[in-house]
Formats: C-alpha cells, sequence, structure tokens
C-alpha cells in the first residue's frame, strides 16, 4: 500500500475514542471525536495553495486530503472543532517516505512540515519535529472500517504524554475495482 491508497481508505465519516496519558501529570483521560476525512485530488486549489505555502513545486503532490474534526475530551466537556489539508511529497529515492505538509494552526509562527514512512506492514508513520517537540503517530487499519492510531509526544524533559485511539467507520465501505480508483463510501449514518 502507498501513502495515496492509504489516504483513499481512510476516506469517509469515522468516530473516534482515545485514550490519552499526560506522563508528565500522571493522568489519563478519554475523549471521542467524530471525524470526516476527504480525499483531494493533487490539481485541487487547497493542495496547490498549501505546496507554495511551504514553496514546493504543485507537481510534487501525491494527492491531499481535509481532515475535519469535533470532540471533546473528559477533562473540560469543552467541544473542540477543526480542519486541516494534508499533502503528501514523496521522497524520490524511497518512494514509500516523504514530507507531509499540514496547514498551519494559529499557534504556529512558519510553516513545519512532518515526514511520512508507510511502512511494510501497511502502517502510516508520521513524524513531525518542533523546536521544543516531538511527535509519531502511527496509523494502520484493522479491517477497512477500523483504523487504529497511536502517538507520542516528546519535550526536551522526556516523554510526555502517549495516546491510543480506535476509530470506526460510519459507514459501509465498497471496496474499488482498481486499486487505484478512489473507494466509495456508503453512509449508513
Amino acid at each position: 500500500m502507498d501513502i495515496v491508497e492509504f489516504f483513499q481508505l481512510s476516506s469517509g465519516k469515522w468516530f473516534s475514542q482515545r485514550t490519552s496519558h499526560h506522563l508528565t501529570f500522571k493522568q489519563t483521560e478519554g475523549g471521542q471525536s467524530e471525524l470526516q476525512i476527504e480525499l483531494l485530488p493533487k490539481l485541487d486549489p487547497d493542495v496547490i495553495k498549501l505546496c507554495e505555502q511551504y514553496e514546493m513545486d504543485p507537481a510534487l503532490a501525491l494527492c491531499g486530503a481535509r481532515v475535519l474534526w469535533g470532540g471533546t475530551m473528559e477533562w473540560d466537556k469543552e467541544k473542540h472543532t477543526g480542519n486541516t489539508v494534508l499533502v503528501p511529497i514523496a521522497n524520490p529515492d524511497k518512494p514509500n517516505e516523504g514530507k507531509l505538509l499540514r496547514e498551519m494552526d494559529s499557534a504556529e509562527k512558519a510553516p513545519v512540515a512532518g515526514r511520512y514512512i508507510m511502512g511494510s506492514d501497511e502502517a502510516l508513520t508520521l513524524i513531525t519535529e518542533y523546536e521544543t517537540m516531538y511527535s509519531e503517530e502511527r496509523l494502520w487499519f484493522a479491517s477497512p472500517n477500523l483504523r487504529l492510531r497511536t502517538s507520542i509526544l516528546k519535550q526536551p524533559g522526556g516523554f510526555s504524554m502517549a495516546s491510543f485511539c480506535s476509530e470506526i467507520r460510519k459507514g459501509v465501505v465498497t471496496p474499488p475495482a482498481d486499486p487505484k480508483a478512489k473507494s466509495s463510501v456508503e453512509q449508513t449514518a
């Protein structure tokens, strides 16, 4: 599986259940969210705009994904919402690795491109390194409608957070006839 196929399989509506372990404070909390993931063609205006923000040639984009989320965590019960666009750019020497461009959020001063590695085990690893933080996330499919995700955050003093998410598709996947074709999702929710 390559990253485009991973994004295709991820398209749709998901219910996410998260458990986070805040290692610094020795606390655990749960949370739930709804995700909407939409595959974007590489010529989508948002994909081109994001490439230009990172001063990357838009012709290098493999595809894009728009991710919208809304959810709550136990500690504050406040609804957290957001959205972002992701764009993978393959490493020409290692086609299963590359940069992952992400829209900047309001707290970021400059764009920081993450890295992705699509493993031979069909798991996607995302790595983002900031001046004071390291983030690593691993995503894989247990089945077409069950996606699992682990993540760690590390700061200069050591690991600060670890989390595990199970994501259940809200609908039924109809596998594409052609592996390069976009998956269609029949929504039942």
